[in-house]
Parts: C-alpha cells; structure tokens; sequence
C-alpha cells in the first residue's frame, strides 16, 4: 500500500513537471530550466517589494494613498462623523493620522521576512505561482509571512502610538464622543485593527506590482522577467 502511494506520488509530481515543460518547449527562444524559473519568480517579488511596499514605510505612505489609507473602524465611524458634524474635523484628522503613521512606521519590519520567504521558494512554489491566478505570488506571500508579520507590526504599531501621543489623542477623541448624549461609549483595540489593516495594506500594494508584471511587457525589466513570464502569456 505504501509504495503504491509513493509511486502515485511520483507521478503526480513528474506529470506536473512535464504540464510546465510543455509550456516551455512552445516558447520560440527554446528552453528555459526550473531553476531560470524560480529565479525570475523571485525576482519579481522583489521587484514588488521594492517598488511597492518600501513607499508604505515612509510618512505618508499609507496616509495619502487612498488604496491603503487606514479609516476608522466600523464602529468608531460614528465618531468620526460626529465630531466632524459639530466642528472638530480637525480632531477628528488627527486621529486618522496617527493611525496612519503607526502602520507606516512598522512596514519597514516586512521587508526582511519577505527576503527570507522568497529565498526560500522552491521550484514547485513557482511553478504554481506561474501557471496560477494573477495574486498567486501574492498569496504565496500572504501565507508564508503574516503570522510573522503580525507579530512583528503589533508592537511596533503599540509603541508607534506612545511615540506620537495616539494615546491622548484617542483618549480625547474617545471621551468627547462618548460625553454626548445619547451616544453608546466604545473602546476598540485600535492596535490590533491598525495592526490587521497595515498587513492588508502591504499586499495590497504587492499584488498591483504582481499584476502590473503579468500584464504589462514594459514592467519586465530584465531578460529573465521577459522570458519566464512568457510562458504565462
């Protein structure tokens, strides 16, 4: 019983070889080998996190790309839309902001455990990856770095909001709003949800760089790009 499945194993995994060699051999330039492969599928994911997620790292990233930009909860919409319905817009924009900034101060943490996911790709990751959807890579990556992401942003974002004063802010924000009548009081985890909120923002933008190379020739910037991502074509 073992060996047979061991031996459909086998199978499954030289037929597999064999749908993405055939893809190859159509390709007018000849061969292309595994390696070649993951190596161009490496490439454009650091290509993604260069061009993409190293802009959410610095003042502004998230704050003023409407893509990513971090709102309130659900449930503090109301407060927000309170307050700025008896004049304290102002108020209310710093607390967006600092929210914001949080996340935009722990993004540059994502870049080395991204590293560390694509050197570790093996040639069925980018086979997969290739002949997937148009998020495969960005998938890829989800699955292989958010919990570690998650653990790295958190308390980033937690002393991210003691260093510009989040806590007063909210602490003010929170106590006008819950001071007027009729209002019910709420006390969101803020940290967690920025926390939840920057990592949806990362591969957000990791996917508009996956996708661009995927459709866009004038993306693929190298011969390797060019020709792996042919056979996707």
């Amino acid at each position: 019983m073992l060996k047979n499945i061991i031996l459909l194993v086998v199978i499954f995994q030289l037929s597999a070889c064999s749908e993405l060699q055939q893809v190859v051999n159509q390709l007018p330039n000849g061969g292309i080998t595994n390696d070649q492969i993951a190596g161009g599928l490496k490439e454009a994911l650091n290509n993604g996190i260069t061009n993409q997620v190293t802009k959410l790292a610095v003042e502004d990233g998230f704050f003023k790309n409407e893509m990513v930009k971090i709102l309130l909860p659900e449930e503090l919409q109301k407060v927000d839309n309170t307050l700025r319905s008896i004049g304290l817009s102002k108020l209310a924009d710093e607390g967006l902001k600092v929210l914001n900034r949080a996340a935009e101060d722990a993004v540059g943490e994502a870049i080395p455990i991204f590293v560390d996911a694509i050197k570790g790709m093996t040639f069925t990751d980018a086979k997969n990856i290739l002949l997937g959807d148009k998020n495969s890579a960005t998938l890829y990556l989800k699955t292989e770095t958010s919990a570690a992401l998650y653990q790295k942003f958190n308390p980033i974002i937690n002393n991210s909001f003691k260093k510009v004063g989040a806590d007063k802010i909210w602490t003010d924000l929170i106590t006008r709003y819950n001071n007027l009548p009729l209002t019910t009081n709420v006390n969101p985890d803020l940290t967690d949800y920025v926390t939840r909120e920057a990592l949806k923002g990362v591969f957000t933008m990791v996917e508009v760089e996956e996708k661009d190379i995927r459709a866009n020739f004038s993306k693929r910037t190298s011969e390797l790009l060019k020709r792996v991502f042919a056979l996707q074509d």
